[in-house]
């Protein structure tokens, strides 16, 4: 079925047919209706999306690329609330989602070509590392971008927060309270899968910026209190989840110079250090005191101790952004939204001594 069969069914050109899907304000509501009803009987669904896209050189869709697998969209308290906020922004604009997260090509290294060949007006680039092949095939295509929480990008719109002052904060509240002796559960500082004990190197070269300011955040407090950085053991995880973070405190907690405190870079990898420490009979916060970073747990045993940030702002001004660059407008000036640190009960003094492992 085709335009032209509509045409001469109703004794019309096909381009008063085409008006009518994609022009209404050049025909009057009767002829609509008139077309429409015979575009019914005929069995005609409207003009293809495809080729539609094509003519208008639009597809009223945003892409969003991301480092981690598609369900890590759906699970993570703190991006599902980063969705909903861009999601807000874009169904008012009448524009579609679609997710882009990298995937690991046949060689195993990372394949670009699901940016290369998205059909999408622009992309949201949401937390990926400095050097994700992702990221580069969506940037070389010229397409309008904003980028939150990580790379930043010289010339393009950015979302994110002060992290590294956030983290100073966080470790600063646990030194004031008299800790000496720290632990890090930190999320992925390269996109490598590694596990395991990070060394200063490592922590410096990280690949994400995020866990780099993170970092630096709690070294630089750290020093600042006259304690040497070279204490503090830094436990790098693949990902941030509480399964990651159970290990991740296990291993900490079962070394000989067991922490006092552990500063977990999101709060996903804290209600892991929370459980293994219930698991090792340690009371939180008596015997251990734990910090995160989102406030995205609200069912923390014990309230969990964390740094706040507006997950949802974000979303809702990297969508503000694109519709802005999408329409041609003036584009909301990039800033760093606030953060703050909330204390609740997993974090006090230390008891002194220190228990033995």
């Amino acid at each position: 079925m085709t335009l032209a069969r509509i045409a001469g069914e109703l004794g019309v050109s096909a381009m008063t047919v085409s008006n009518a899907y994609n022009r209404p304000d050049r025909l009057s509501g009767a002829l609509r209706e008139r077309i429409f009803e015979t575009a019914d009987r005929l069995g005609y669904n409207g003009p293809d999306p495809v080729g539609r896209s094509l003519r208008r050189q639009r597809t009223d869709v945003v892409g969003v690329l991301y480092s981690n697998p598609l369900s890590y969209a759906f699970d993570d308290p703190a991006a599902v609330s980063f969705l909903r906020g861009l999601s807000s922004v874009t169904e008012g604009a009448d524009l579609g989602l679609l997710l882009v997260p990298a995937a690991s090509g046949a060689s195993g290294g990372r394949d670009p070509r699901a940016a290369a060949q998205a059909a999408v007006d622009g992309f949201v680039v949401y937390s990926m590392s400095d050097e994700e092949p992702l990221l580069t095939a969506a940037l070389g295509r010229g397409l309008p971008t904003v980028v939150v929480d990580q790379p930043a990008r010289q010339g393009v719109p950015f979302v994110g927060v002060d992290d590294e002052g956030a983290a100073s904060e966080a470790a600063g509240h646990l030194l004031e309270l008299g800790h000496e002796g720290f632990g890090v559960v930190s999320f992925a500082l390269s996109p490598d899968g590694r596990e395991g004990i990070a060394d200063p190197g490592r922590q410096e070269g990280a690949a994400f910026q995020v866990s780099r300011s993170r970092l630096r955040g709690y070294r630089s407090a750290v020093e600042a209190a006259g304690l040497p950085w070279s204490g503090v053991s830094v436990f790098e995880c693949p990902g941030s989840a509480a399964t990651l973070g159970h290990r991740a405190a296990g291993a900490l907690l079962s070394s000989k110079r067991r922490p006092t405190a552990i500063l977990s870079t999101s709060d996903q990898l804290a209600l892991g250090v929370l459980a293994a420490a219930e698991e090792l009979g340690l009371s939180v916060p008596e015997d251990l005191s734990v910090v995160g970073f989102d406030d995205v747990s609200p069912g923390a045993v014990p309230p969990l101790t964390t740094v706040r940030q507006d997950h949802e702002e974000k979303g809702s001004l990297a969508g503000r952004m694109l519709v802005s660059l999408l329409r041609g407008e003036d584009v909301p000036e990039p800033r760093r939204l606030p953060t703050r640190l909330v204390v609740r009960g997993s974090t006090a003094p230390p008891r002194w001594p220190v228990p033995a492992s």
